[in-house]
């Protein structure tokens, strides 16, 4: 798995090389590449409920090119885990940075490196809680999909990416209790600042 998404990386990188738009000037900082925006999440199953959300602050480096830095903040808890009407609940918090390639306008690589702190609870139906803390670093890599994304429009847009961590941390909040990873689904927007809405032709 972490050769083929490196594999899968490096080739969107290669692309987006090639898909540079010769003519962009270069120049120092400018505050109309800033951006912010992220995501949220909601989850309901069977004996789960799970709610989070990450934030997002970045600098569109070039046509093709995004990065920037990200928190993260998520709850999940789960009933009946080893007996009736027992409670296991996680509370994940941290930050990390990100780059997205874009090989073409919709289509993104995605490459993100975060550290994550996990608090544990478990509470059973007739015992003390017991309570562990772990934190994890991880190394996300994937891919996604953006709606309307055209530089220097000044339109939010939409995207969804999904996502593997390929350090293999046993603490990971990605990994699974059998150590198999957990794919990352991520739904968000990215809104661009101080460029005001421009017209497209």
């Amino acid at each position: 798995m972490y050769r083929l998404a490196l594999a899968l990386l490096l080739l969107f990188a290669g692309s987006a090389a090639l898909a540079q738009d010769k003519e962009e000037a270069p120049g120092g900082f400018r505050k109309d590449k800033l951006f912010t925006g992220g995501s949220i999440s909601l989850g309901l199953g069977n004996n789960t409920f799970q709610v989070g959300a990450s934030p997002v602050f970045g600098y569109s480096i070039a046509r093709w090119l995004d990065a920037g830095i990200i928190a993260n903040y998520n709850y999940t808890s789960y009933r009946d885990v080893v007996a009736f009407n027992d409670k296991l609940r996680y509370t994940t918090y941290g930050g990390g940075a990100f780059t997205r390639i874009y090989p073409i306008r919709f289509l993104f690589a995605h490459v993100q490196f975060e550290h994550n702190f996990i608090k544990q609870k478990y509470i059973p139906r007739d015992a003390a809680n017991e309570t562990h803390n772990v934190d994890a670093n991880s190394l996300l890599l994937g891919a996604g999909i953006a709606t309307e994304r055209y530089p220097d429009d000044g339109r939010p847009f939409f995207y969804l990416s999904i996502l593997f961590d390929v350090l293999d941390n046993d603490n990971s909040p990605y990994v699974r209790s059998d150590g198999s990873l957990l794919p990352i689904l991520r739904a968000g927007i990215q809104v661009p600042l101080f460029q005001g809405s421009k017209p497209r032709y």
